[in-house]
């Protein structure tokens, strides 16, 4: 499907919105300035992303300029590392819902599961989930595959769904690597059809985008997002 939108030019973009509604339009570079972060929901406005991810600073200026838009807000929580406390993260997602955050995007405790402590990386997702459920936003939680070894992998999704988490994503896009497709395919086939799995890190163009959807993936995080829906409508 596709829609004809106004550039911020005012010349006529052409949009497949059904590529464009699975793509969340991210930016989160430590260094990204407000002026790149309302280009940014322009182009979300314009292209009709799926949401926005940004850092919790920018969040309440994209629920500003998304206001009145199908985009959703989405704030990355614990992030990089997870490696903070489930309080922390707990606090961190609040402060950010209270300000237009409508998704969540957490780091699982990645350092508890390789020890093998379940039971605080179910905890750990489990409180977030509860209060961003209370206010009615879903949460995806990120793995870092490249950190994981297959078994670990499917641990971690069994967890999150065990959680109540609404997504299980690959990465953050600052470890080692990004998504790929066999472990797409692995998330998939742990979580079933009930939960959305994300894939996000490395995906720059359409050809990406296609092999993690034929793969399981029902959302896509990217900045590259407009260039992968300008050849998605040709």
């Amino acid at each position: 499907m596709s829609a004809d939108q106004a550039s911020p030019g005012g010349r006529p973009a052409r949009v497949d919105t059904g590529i464009a509604k699975l793509i969340d339009h991210t930016l989160l570079r430590p260094d990204a300035t407000r002026d790149e972060i309302l280009r940014l929901c322009r182009e979300a406005k314009q292209y009709l992303f799926a949401a926005v991810c940004v850092n919790p600073y920018w969040v309440s200026l994209a629920a500003n300029e998304l206001s009145g838009t199908p985009v959703k807000v989405s704030s990355v929580i614990g992030f990089p590392f997870g490696a903070t406390t489930a309080e922390s993260k707990v606090t961190e997602a609040v402060a950010a819902l209270r300000v237009g955050a409508q998704e969540i995007d957490m780091v699982m405790n990645i350092g508890a599961l390789r020890s093998g402590d379940y039971d605080t990386v179910k905890l750990d997702v489990q409180a977030v989930v509860e209060q961003s459920h209370q206010a009615g936003a879903i949460v995806k939680v990120i793995l870092e595959t490249s950190l994981l070894d297959d078994r670990q992998k499917a641990v971690a999704c069994a967890l999150a769904r065990m959680a109540g988490a609404d997504f299980v994503k690959t990465s953050t896009g600052f470890g080692p690597s990004g998504a790929n497709a066999a472990d797409v395919s692995l998330m998939r086939k742990v979580v079933g059809p009930e939960i959305g799995v994300k894939a996000a890190g490395g995906i720059r163009n359409l050809e990406s985008l296609r092999k993690m959807t034929a793969a399981g993936a029902t959302r896509v995080g990217s900045s590259a997002s407009v260039k992968i829906v300008e050849a998605a409508a040709g």
